[in-house]
């Protein structure tokens, strides 16, 4: 699967975009699990990327993605998409 950063999330994973390998059925809850497992230390300057992800919201496919129960299938593009302008 494809994880896509923006804005804020893009600084504080240090990389604009990853490619991540599901050995298993996941969920969103699991995926950003192992996005924070992957950058344990902070950019420099930066906040945990595990902040960042607890208050961003997500695009599946494109699509809206709320719940973070919801089942990511292998091949799909998951955005970040932190909050802008403060909001």
């Amino acid at each position: 699967m494809l994880v896509r950063y923006f804005a804020a999330a893009r600084a504080a994973a240090g990389t604009e975009a990853e490619t991540l390998t599901l050995d298993r059925p996941s969920t969103r809850r699991q995926v950003e699990a192992l996005l924070v497992r992957a950058h344990p230390q902070p950019v420099p300057g930066q906040p945990e990327l595990g902040q960042v992800l607890a208050r961003s919201s997500y695009l599946l496919d494109g699509i809206a993605c709320p719940d973070p129960d919801t089942h990511i299938p292998d091949q799909a593009v998951l955005d970040v998409l932190p909050p802008f302008s403060g909001g």
